[in-house]
């Protein structure tokens, strides 16, 4: 008379024991690369059985972000590909327009310098795009030179030049901003941040230049008084994304200044901080860590 009533409530009391360990297992069965929304069901009291099924969860949780992360960073490669190919893409084709249109008959010799002046214009856009691939790719491959760098002196490289050849105004701010860093790239930073500064400009506008440090941090910012910014001004920094609406354009461009700014600012441990005023231009700002560095690699 024992014995059933033992064996009834063992039967009961393993089934207790065990539904929960059903319930990891049925989950994790039902899980997969397109479907880790579900979580185990996790039992009161806290005992070793809810632990481990808190634990399968985080676990869980950081699964499917990583897949998130990896499907995001694979848009993104497929977007910049794409991208790529079609700047380069385009200047090949307005080559090949050039040549068949001016070759289909008796090119005079104005014709031919015409299609001379087309090339050369192509080539140059295609350097240019190669020359920002280039740059971008040297700024993620981790192993960079660490050398005593003046953004003062990197920020004033050409920028006089540019502004007086469209006659706008250039105010500086310079205090003394070391870092250390990959000089090359580091004054690829800055001539970027001088080239889109002048590029999108309003006629007669201004050009202003500040350097100076904070709290361990040394900064280069550059701003203009361009026209309007529509959207989202954070988007800028995204390789082949240009301004659109109201912005002026003075030269074509690939789109990849600011993508390579914030690129070798990522890469040098800095970050880069970008605003649109209301009442136009835009305003931007690469953070660096300061550095001792006085020389050498």
């Amino acid at each position: 008379m024992v014995v059933l009533p033992a064996a009834v409530l063992g039967w009961l009391v393993a089934g207790r024991v065990l539904r929960p360990i059903r319930a990891i297992s049925a989950t994790a069965r039902r899980l997969s690369a397109e479907n880790l929304a579900e979580r185990v069901p996790v039992t009161a009291p806290p005992d070793e059985l809810a632990t481990l099924a808190a634990t399968v969860n985080d676990m869980l949780d950081r699964i499917q972000q990583g897949i998130a992360e990896r499907d995001r960073v694979l848009r993104s490669q497929r977007m910049f590909t794409a991208n790529a190919a079609h700047e380069l893409r385009t200047p090949l084709t307005t080559v090949r327009a050039a040549i068949d249109v001016t070759l289909d008959g008796e090119p005079t010799r104005a014709e031919l310098l015409a299609m001379t002046g087309d090339i050369a214009t192509a080539i140059e856009h295609s350097r240019r795009t190669l020359d920002g691939l280039l740059a971008l790719a040297c700024s993620q491959t981790g192993a960079l030179t660490r050398q005593r760098v003046d953004l003062v002196a990197a920020a004033l490289g050409g920028v006089a030049q540019q502004v007086a050849a469209r006659a706008l105004a250039l105010r500086t701010g310079l205090r003394p901003a070391v870092t250390g860093g990959e000089p090359v790239l580091l004054e690829r930073m800055a001539g970027n941040l001088v080239d889109n500064a002048v590029r999108y400009h309003r006629p007669g506008g201004l050009i202003d230049v500040a350097t100076g440090s904070t709290d361990g941090q040394v900064f280069l910012r550059i701003s203009n008084t361009g026209a309007a910014v529509p959207g989202d001004a954070q988007r800028l920094l995204e390789p082949f994304v240009r301004g659109a609406g109201a912005r002026v354009r003075s030269e074509s461009g690939a789109g990849l200044g600011l993508s390579i700014v914030h690129a070798v600012a990522t890469a040098h441990h800095g970050h880069v901080s970008i605003a649109a005023p209301r009442a136009g231009g835009l305003d931007v700002t690469g953070w660096l860590p300061g550095s001792s560095v006085d020389g050498g690699s």
